[in-house]
């Protein structure tokens, strides 16, 4: 899977990760410049073959950019730990100088006045934003092939998904077009594709991250968080757009958990005293048997490693997927009420001849894809008078018990372990028509968002029966994302130590996406 060594140049620097990218940066034993556009000319190659990562590509403001932190930091002047280093943001985190159109119709070519709080704090850090990653579309899919502008491939063989709906961002992590990006996880769409694509995926703590700028899906559950190649890629990157954000109504003033402290602690291979407990309900039937072999050894590395491992139950995790496809589109079917043609977006059928009630519809019929029809309907549904006792009403009381859940097994286990998936990336066009057997795919994720606490995924190897690539899940109490940090980076290095060759060095081949269709 990995591409030829071409020796020096534009190749290895896509090939870095984005902690010796700074460090070299930072150094001036290359410039920001020079890591901008090796990364830039990547893009440009790997896009050609189909990938389809990228929605839009702002080649010369990151030029731009990466010029100004390279003339700081020779004047002696660094913004942060990650200035100079290339990012890519998922499209439904919004950019004052780049379109934003949540991979929708019903956005086409809008250009916001002002930026995300996440994507202010990229820039006041001295990173470099790259382009825009396609997602599914207002981030409603398990597959990104929801999207309006087709569905993103994964490098690891472009006849599967990437996962989603960050799928876009997962990809372009996976192949080298960026050292680090941004996603946004509802029901587990950072961990998902994360997993899908051998990238390390996390959900910080709800309320961590700042969502002010982030086109809502699911406000209770939506959440911000990063993609990188390694547990202190994301955990450096975590750092610099999380924290309180007086913006955000949601956000918690509190310190944000010293997860880069944890991650290095982590990388010295120690997990004595930790306690990690293996959900029950999170594996077993319905599973991938690769899968659950690859959880398997990572269990028992975490045990060589001085963990203590325990199995534990938490009943409720099986009442998640309902309980969470009755929440998700119900705040959908509100919070996409605002796209009414009257205030931004697209807008059809304004001949003067129609209602403001009949140009409503007809762009919404337009301008929206199936899969957010879909949930919109069920979540007015679940909302409505006859309904909203027996569907979205018990729905929250199901949430009620998976935190409950987790809060018991939390007294007995510092953190909760589990696949991320269970299976590997599936073939494009598999479940299309099959909603329900796309949802599934989010079966061990979506507790985490229902609880509001952390979860991260790190690759924990590749399935026997098709090679395709395993997330490991460890999930956290509320503002103990270091916990998650620590036990990611420990397991990372046992793995790479055992296999002899770094996982995140395995970049795929982009020509192995060429011809495909």
């Amino acid at each position: 899977m990995s591409s030829a060594d071409n020796g020096p140049g534009a190749e290895d620097l896509t090939r870095l990760d984005a902690a010796e990218l700074a460090r070299r940066v930072q150094a001036r034993e290359v410039s920001s410049v020079e890591v901008t556009r090796a990364h830039l000319e990547r893009i440009e190659a790997v896009e050609r073959t189909g990938l389809n990562a990228f929605l839009h590509v702002a080649a010369d403001a990151a030029l731009a950019a990466a010029a100004a932190v390279d003339d700081e930091i020779a004047a002696g002047t660094v913004r942060g730990p990650l200035a100079g280093v290339p990012v890519a943001i998922k499209d439904n985190m919004i950019t004052r100088d780049m379109p934003t159109t949540c991979a929708s119709r019903i956005l086409d070519g809008w250009r916001p006045p002002y930026d995300a709080t996440v994507v202010r704090r990229l820039r006041e850090a001295g990173l470099v934003p790259l382009g825009k990653t396609n997602l599914d579309e207002f981030a409603m899919g398990g597959s990104n092939e929801n999207s309006a502008y087709g569905a993103v491939r994964n490098p690891w063989d472009p006849a599967r998904v990437p996962g989603g709906s960050s799928g876009g961002s997962a990809a372009a992590t996976a192949v080298g077009e960026t050292p680090l990006a941004l996603g946004s996880d509802t029901g587990g769409s950072i961990r998902q594709p994360g997993a899908f694509t051998g990238t390390v995926g996390v959900k910080p703590t709800y309320g961590t991250v700042s969502r002010y700028g982030l086109v809502a899906f699911s406000s209770s559950l939506d959440q911000i968080g990063p993609f990188g190649r390694t547990v202190l890629d994301a955990a450096m990157l975590h750092e610099v757009v999380g924290g309180h954000d007086p913006c955000d109504q949601t956000s918690i003033d509190a310190p944000l958990p010293p997860v880069v402290e944890a991650a290095l602690a982590g990388a010295r291979g120690d997990l004595a005293g930790v306690r990690v407990g293996v959900v029950n309900e999170l594996s077993g039937e319905g599973f991938q048997t690769g899968v659950l072999s690859a959880f398997t050894d990572a269990v028992r590395v975490l045990t060589e490693l001085g963990a203590e491992v325990v199995e534990v139950s938490c009943p409720s995790f099986t009442l998640g997927l309902p309980a969470y496809y009755l929440i998700a589109p119900s705040e959908a079917s509100s919070n996409l009420a605002r796209f009414d043609a009257m205030r931004y977006g697209l807008r059809v059928g304004d001949d003067g001849s129609r209602s403001t009630d009949e140009v409503m519809s007809a762009t919404r019929e337009a301008g929206f894809g199936a899969e957010v029809k879909r949930r919109i309907m069920i979540g007015t549904h679940a909302l409505s008078a006859g309904s909203y006792d027996a569907l979205y009403g018990k729905a929250q009381k199901v949430r009620t018990l998976v935190v409950r859940d987790f809060s018991a097994a939390f007294e007995r286990c510092d953190v909760l372990v589990s696949p991320t998936v269970p299976t590997t990336a599936f073939p494009i066009g598999d479940r299309v028509d099959d909603p329900v057997s796309m949802y599934l795919a989010d079966l061990c994720t979506i507790p985490a968002n229902l609880a509001g606490i952390a979860g991260l995924s790190v690759p924990c190897g590749l399935a026997a029966e098709d090679g395709m690539p395993v997330g490991l899940q460890v999930m956290t109490p509320a503002l103990a994302d270091d916990r998650a940090y620590r036990v990611g980076a420990a397991y990372e290095l046992a793995r790479d130590t055992a296999s002899g060759v770094p996982f995140a060095s395995t970049v795929p081949d982009p020509a192995a996406l060429q011809g495909a269709s």
